[in-house]
């Protein structure tokens, strides 16, 4: 009996614990905020801004991968020359900065 009383005080206080585990949900929503969701706004604020400054002429990229030239911009679509008299409207939110300019024709 002795044995366990020792053991049981030797274990620290309960007082104070929930406090503790909640700061440190805190620092971990915080790390994850940090680590995770920031980059991910960033980018999407990153690309609304290249598809609001297109103009006739940019190189660009579908989602899909097909590359091509902006031939006019409207207010949700793009025409894109994908070749020689070759002429597609898409969505503004399908289109992408072309990454190798040496591809895109």
């Amino acid at each position: 009996m002795n044995l366990i009383s020792i053991l049981l005080q030797a274990q620290p206080g309960q007082g104070g614990s929930g406090s503790s585990m909640l700061i440190w949900m805190i620092v971990f929503f915080i790390l994850i905020w940090l680590l995770m969701m920031r980059p991910q706004q960033k980018k999407a604020k990153e690309e609304r801004k290249f598809r609001e400054s297109l103009k006739e002429g940019d190189r660009v990229v579908f989602s899909g991968g097909i590359y091509g030239k902006v031939h006019s911009v409207g207010d949700t679509t793009v025409d894109v020359e994908v070749s020689n008299g070759v002429i597609m409207t898409v969505e503004k939110s399908m289109i992408q900065p072309a990454a190798d300019n040496n591809n895109a024709r």
